[in-house]
């Protein structure tokens, strides 16, 4: 494994975190399919590995400051985040890479897609 490539790769996906609060699904995991050749459900669990709080928190504690953190919603969120993930990934693990690829691909396509249109 590349050290350089891990920490590019973390850094990018920082970035991206605190400018856009995306990063893990979106650069991370794709990144780790091609860079690293992982599978998509490798690549997702090495994803969740990387945003663990400490991440977030540093992140957080700047939006904080200026008063652009809803810290009560933002909890509830968490709550929602906690349980929804472990079905997700109940489910994740049980599909082929191949299906797990192509769902991730299809739900990235969605996004782009309502991204770009919603006015």
């Amino acid at each position: 494994m590349s050290i350089v490539l891990a920490l590019v790769i973390g850094v990018i996906a920082g970035v991206s975190g605190g400018l856009f609060g995306i990063g893990g699904g979106i650069i991370i995991v794709p990144a780790l399919v091609v860079a690293f050749g992982f599978t998509q459900q490798k690549a997702q669990g090495t994803s969740l590995v990387a945003l663990l709080a400490p991440v977030g928190l540093l992140a957080l504690l700047e939006y904080h400051k200026r008063g652009d953190a809803d810290l009560k919603l933002g909890a509830l969120i968490a709550l929602g985040f906690v349980v929804g993930s472990i079905f997700g990934a109940k489910i994740a693990v049980g599909l082929s890479p191949e299906t797990m690829r192509r769902t991730f691909a299809v739900f990235l396509m969605c996004v782009s897609i309502w991204m770009f249109v919603r006015k």
